[in-house]
């Protein structure tokens, strides 16, 4: 139900003939430094713990690390195996973010919503499994193969196009930059 309060209508209606929605949603910031995005694009890495903390099985890590990345906004996570990495990366931990609005589409601070809520889950995690004293890292930039790694990692499938349908939204979504880690972690499935 909407509340009126003169000129003003509450909830705020998300209209294409609004020209602050549009805004909001296509016109890219003119300082890139207000996009938390941006900041936390540019953190480094912390350290890897150098005690290895005493894990469950597998399984129940798997479990650990969904329902955190669940809490810090990841709508959707799966855990990939990769095949054989130089640096002895094992696994791919993917998130994915519910998006409105496709963010290669919408440049704006609104567009680029679930990119940043997507940053912001990857970012948690790396730091958990880290400090759990295990190596995980991010490429910092978006990664070519990150639809069909989330496809891989049993989170949806890939239409002719190359991007992830999940069954939950759809094509409204976003993948999120990929942990890699050494965590021993269960798979969802292998990127072959």
């Amino acid at each position: 139900m909407a509340l009126k309060l003169g000129p003003i209508t509450l909830p705020w209606p998300k209209t294409e003939d609004d020209p602050y929605w549009e805004r909001f949603l296509k016109s890219a910031p003119a300082d890139k430094r207000n996009a938390i995005t941006e900041m936390l694009g540019n953190q480094p890495e912390g350290a890897v713990a150098p005690v290895r903390a005493d894990l469950h099985t597998p399984e129940i890590t798997s479990t650990h690390i969904k329902e955190l990345a669940l809490y810090v906004g990841s709508d959707l996570t799966g855990i990939a195996r990769l095949p054989a990495d130089p640096d002895g990366y094992q696994f791919a931990v993917v998130c994915v973010v519910k998006a409105e609005h496709d963010p290669r589409q919408a440049p704006g601070i609104g567009g680029q919503v679930p990119v940043m809520n997507g940053r912001f889950s990857t970012f948690v995690l790396g730091a958990y499994i880290r400090e759990l004293g295990f190596r995980a890292t991010t490429d910092g930039n978006p990664n070519p193969d990150a639809q069909r790694l989330a496809a891989a990692a049993g989170l949806g499938r890939l239409d002719a196009k190359g991007r992830l349908v999940t069954s939950k939204y759809g094509d409204k979504v976003h993948v999120a930059e990929i942990i890699r880690t050494d965590l021993p972690l269960a798979p969802d499935g292998d990127l072959t």
